[in-house]
């Protein structure tokens, strides 16, 4: 039996808006993942707790707020903390071209902008994770 990639899909701070988020929870679940959405308004303690929680491979954050790198940084610092630092972390919503490779410094994976092909999130999940399942 194979073993699947299992992400949480998680929307911090207050922003309402998660089109975006279900979009790209439903194309993993979809490509055969298992998928774990937190819903709305989540804090970085929550999102951390639930991944440890569901043993997840990824955790993917939506953020359109503009508190992109707070959450991101909080997020990467309490899984460091926890002693699960290698779990990819990734995101997309609206974050500045700028700040791409600040998120990238913090352990950021990769940031996918609006209108990313759902393909392309789902085939990069795909090879960072079996990269990292050969590395164990």
């Amino acid at each position: 039996m194979e073993r699947r990639i299992r992400v949480l899909i998680a929307k911090p701070g207050l922003d309402g808006h998660d089109r975006g988020a279900k979009v790209v929870a439903r194309a993993l679940r979809d490509a055969g993942m298992e998928v774990i959405y937190t819903g709305l308004r989540q804090t970085p303690e929550m999102i951390v707790s639930a991944a440890l929680q569901e043993d997840v491979d990824a955790i993917g954050l939506s953020v359109l707020s503009g508190a992109h790198m707070h959450y991101f940084r909080e997020v990467k610092r309490l899984l460091d903390e926890q002693g699960a630092g290698d779990v990819l972390l990734f995101g997309g919503g609206i974050i500045p071209d700028e700040d791409v490779p600040k998120l990238r410094e913090i352990g950021v994976a990769e940031v996918f902008g609006p209108g990313t092909p759902t393909g392309e999130i789902v085939e990069f999940i795909r090879k960072a994770t079996e990269a990292r399942w050969a590395a164990q």
